[in-house]
């Protein structure tokens, strides 16, 4: 194949991929009932004035299945954290002995878990829906580049048809992530 093909595949790739990546961490900011760190990492906290992640202010462990600790390295930054847990929509309170947060996983309710996964597959559907956006400007990329001749009729052929299976792999893997989430939302 062409340079010019391979260029266009190669950013299509970029594109996708960052729609899937996209998409995978922010399901696992999504709570299942277990405790995993990715629940709370991405929380900003009011931080001396500056808002910051969370992840890049404490220690954050998941020492027991329906369990997290945060353990901020400034201990006069514990009430930001609980003020910030707070007003996220988590709906977990935090307990704070003034140096270790935690926070203790309640049990989903069957109506919160089918909420859930309505926030997933529409989720999903963003995601897809980007993944189709790019298989559209690398379809036009490539017709482009064939009118202005750096690409014969074969060339935009097969182009065309890689531009198809990568857009059909990524959503199939969507699909799978999804699934998966899915699956572990419902198993109680």
């Amino acid at each position: 194949m062409s340079e010019v093909a391979d260029m266009v595949l190669m950013e299509l790739e970029e594109k996708m991929e960052k729609s899937e990546n996209s998409m995978r961490n922010d399901l696992g900011a999504i709570r299942t009932g277990k405790a995993s760190p990715s629940l709370v990492e991405g929380l900003m906290v009011d931080y001396y004035g500056v808002q910051t992640r969370l992840r890049d202010m404490a220690q954050i462990n998941a020492p027991e299945p329906r369990l997290l600790t945060i353990q901020p390295w400034d201990t006069s930054a514990v009430s930001a954290v609980e003020k910030a847990i707070k007003a996220s929509n988590l709906g977990i309170m935090p307990n704070s002995d003034g140096r270790l947060i935690r926070l203790p996983i309640p049990e989903l309710s069957e109506d919160r878990r089918k909420t859930l996964v309505k926030q997933v597959k529409a989720r999903s559907e963003e995601a897809k829906v980007a993944v189709r956006n790019a298989r559209r400007d690398g379809n036009e990329a490539a017709k482009k580049f064939q009118k202005d001749g750096e690409l014969t009729e074969d060339e935009l052929k097969k182009l065309l048809d890689d531009i198809q299976k990568a857009t059909d792999k990524h959503i199939a893997d969507i699909d799978k992530i999804v699934g998966d989430k899915e699956k572990e939302l419902l198993t109680v």
